[in-house]
């Protein structure tokens, strides 16, 4: 398995775009992505998704020109209107806006409308959080999750994502996860090497507990914790959908299809500037050294290193490249 420079990762797949008809900042921004999801091990939400990206901006299911609108109709509420590009750029459109908008209001709300999936949901709160602010994110994606005792699919994984500063500069908290037992993808993976999965992740389309994936994908996954899952699953349902004007999840078609209408997923920021409360920065530190104390624990996000090189598996590779000359 060959070990792979970030800024190797970087420059492939921002070519790879580039050559599938992405406009130069489009396919940089996007390439930042997946670079730190691979520099964290986070393989789901990196090398995994360009070929899909790739075949979608051939198809028309994302435009890889569009320029994201920026509005704010409120003096706390910033909206950006991704126009069915991608989830990236059109962040780095509104983020210094909202930023902007939370210094002055002390809270604010940034709306990413119309766009394609984020993937990664914190890796924009991170960037809300390294500028000093607490950020907290939703979005959607396309229906994967039935009611608990239900069989008919109603919400995505629909990831929440929660960032804080240390008041130091730093990030004294990341945390990032779908509202189910377990990421789509993981199971996507698991059929793909021909792996089962373990049972608790999902259901049959009967309704019924399977450790299958092709089952599972055919079927819902559990959210987590039963009911407390599920109801953070519609919050951020409501919040990702309803709050951007974007679709829900039931009109959405599989996300790595390469055809068909673009995803139209939103994605909702709340962006709380701490500076009001002047020992913020002390009872973080107080927080997370009473956490530590015990051998093993930690705040969540906390000594996580970020790899360079990383491994990238033969088949990976050749086909990133492949697509990056194509």
């Amino acid at each position: 398995m060959p070990q792979i420079s970030l800024d190797e990762i970087e420059q492939t797949v921002r070519q790879a775009l580039t050559a599938h008809g992405a406009a130069p900042f489009a396919a940089a921004e996007v390439a930042r992505a997946v670079r730190k999801a691979e520099s964290v091990g986070n393989k789901i939400c990196g090398l995994y998704y360009v070929e899909s990206y790739c075949q979608q901006l051939r198809s028309g299911r994302v435009s890889g020109t569009v320029t994201p609108q920026v509005s704010t109709p409120r003096s706390g509420t910033v909206v950006v209107d991704a126009v069915f590009g991608f989830a990236q750029p059109a962040f780095a459109h509104g983020l210094p806006v909202a930023l902007d908008a939370a210094r002055t209001n002390g809270v604010a709300s940034l709306a990413v409308a119309h766009a394609h999936t984020c993937t990664s949901l914190g890796y924009f709160t991170e960037q809300i959080a390294a500028a000093g602010m607490i950020g907290v994110g939703f979005t959607n994606a396309s229906p994967i999750v039935a009611a608990p005792g239900g069989k008919t699919r109603a919400i995505g994984t629909n990831p929440i994502a929660f960032s804080v500063p240390d008041g130091q500069g730093g990030i004294a908290m990341q945390f990032d996860q779908s509202t189910t037992t377990v990421a789509l993808g993981k199971i996507t993976m698991a059929k793909a090497a021909g792996q089962s999965i373990p049972e608790g992740w999902a259901l049959d389309a009967n309704g019924n507990p399977t450790t299958d994936p092709d089952a599972a994908i055919k079927g819902s996954l559990v959210s987590m914790g039963g009911y407390k899952g599920w109801g953070f699953g519609l919050m951020a349902e409501i919040l990702a959908a309803a709050m951007t004007g974007s679709a829900l999840s039931r009109d959405v078609k599989p996300l790595k299809a390469s055809e068909g209408a673009p995803h139209d997923l939103g994605q909702y920021y709340l962006i709380i500037d701490p500076s009001a409360q002047s020992d913020f920065g002390e009872k973080i530190q107080t927080l997370a050294a009473h956490i530590a104390q015990d051998e093993g624990a930690r705040m969540p996000g906390q000594n996580k290193v970020a790899m360079d090189p990383v491994d990238v598996g033969d088949d990976t590779w050749k086909q990133i490249t492949g697509l990056a000359n194509a």
